[in-house]
């Protein structure tokens, strides 16, 4: 018997996809109710030694490497995307990129409560500061500006409890998914794929169950890993606690969670 999906509606978003990037701003700037009532979920393509810790567990990344052609193609696509938005975009240069070494320390803004601030300063560094967020000097940066300890997250691709533990269990909630691309969305049964079907995301969300009034009753007033609604630029050190307090997070810190 096929496994029970969860009802609660789920973003699988990652650094480096700039169609992730573009449904993370669209989430924020156009539909911010939804922004809130999602849970939001790690992914990324995992590096040789999350490969072989997923295969032991009898899992697989469900990710094929595109092709040149394909790889073209995207780079018009988004340049048609961020201009219809406004967006400035500044194409970074990924040098053989470790995508632990953005995504991994994620986790520690979560426990730090700046999982929203993580996710909005690491895209605004990739795509439109165009820097190399694979560089753990980068990361130290980021980390250092939201108050983060600079050399730990630097460092949380080597963090064996971040590996084996969160996120593992991240890449393998995304194996469990099937979601093969990002940005990714599900619903229930109901999965979609790509920023064209935000919108239809969008309406599967508003016309379920509690929706209508942003985050379900009981979330809180914001979903912890949720970044509020506002321009690229919004100052997070102005957010207190209590905007995260009550919230639902896709990972609090214990097993089962999925980041």
């Amino acid at each position: 018997m096929a496994a029970k999906r969860s009802k609660v509606p789920r973003f699988y978003f990652n650094f480096r996809s700039p169609y992730s990037w573009i449904a993370y701003r669209d989430l924020m700037d156009r539909y911010p109710d939804v922004a809130q009532a999602v849970e939001w979920h790690l992914w990324w393509e995992p590096d040789a030694d999350g490969e072989r810790r997923m295969a032991e567990l009898g899992h697989h990344f469900p990710y094929s490497a595109m092709s040149r052609e394909k790889h073209l193609y995207i780079l018009q696509d988004v340049r048609r995307l961020t201009t219809d938005r406004d967006l400035a975009v500044s194409w970074p240069v990924d040098h053989d990129p470790v995508w632990e070494v953005p995504h991994l320390p994620y986790f520690l803004a979560l426990d730090a409560g700046l999982g929203p601030a993580w996710i909005e300063r690491v895209y605004r560094a990739r795509w439109q500061e165009g820097r190399d967020i694979c560089d753990r000097t980068t990361i130290a940066e980021i980390a250092g500006e939201l108050g983060l300890p600079a050399e730990r997250a630097a460092a949380a691709a080597d963090d064996e409890e971040l590996r084996g533990g969160r996120g593992l269990r991240a890449l393998l909630a995304v194996s469990d998914a099937g979601a093969f691309g990002v940005p990714f969305f599900t619903h229930g049964y109901d999965k979609f794929w790509g920023v064209d079907r935000l919108a239809a995301f969008v309406a599967s969300v508003r016309s379920g169950p509690g929706s209508g009034a942003g985050p379900r009753p009981g979330s809180g007033s914001r979903s912890r890993d949720t970044p509020p609604a506002g321009g690229p630029d919004a100052d997070f050190a102005e957010l207190s606690d209590a905007d995260f307090a009550a919230a639902r997070s896709a990972d609090p810190g214990h097993a089962g969670g999925c980041g």
